[in-house]
């Protein structure tokens, strides 16, 4: 076999970091965080109509503080994936493409994500 000198192909190393990027990770890692978040879900309903005895231990799981870190991860996963999603929606449309809509709307998922959590906990936790 002859060896020949070819092309590589062009890696991180010649693309400039951006928060599209990010963001294209972000959704990834936030859908498989979903899937671990859906096991929450499923243990929370099988608590639930296991009876009281179940339903308090799994109360006493998530007060604690790695409990409630899995809920804010959950809850920031889920608001991201949804943000970013309703953006992918407008791409698949062939709309908000150019550089300028795409810096804009990057920021919007951003602050979306944030407003969203922070609404749903409050919320939540009953203070509005």
């Amino acid at each position: 076999m002859a060896t020949t000198k070819r092309p590589t192909s062009p890696h991180l190393q010649i693309y400039k970091w951006g928060p599209h990027m990010a963001l294209s990770i972000l959704h990834r890692v936030s859908g498989v965080a979903l899937g671990g978040g859906t096991l929450l879900l499923a243990w929370w309903l099988m608590a639930l109509a296991s009876g009281p005895d179940a339903y308090e231990q799994f109360q006493y799981c998530m007060s604690t503080i790695l409990g409630k870190a899995a809920l804010m991860g959950f809850t920031l996963s889920l608001m991201l994936h949804l943000c970013n999603g309703i953006r992918h929606l407008f791409w698949d449309m062939g709309m908000g493409f150019d550089v300028e809509t795409t810096a804009r709307t990057n920021m919007l998922v951003f602050l979306g994500t944030v407003v969203l959590t922070v609404l749903s906990w409050v919320i939540g936790y009953g203070l509005i």
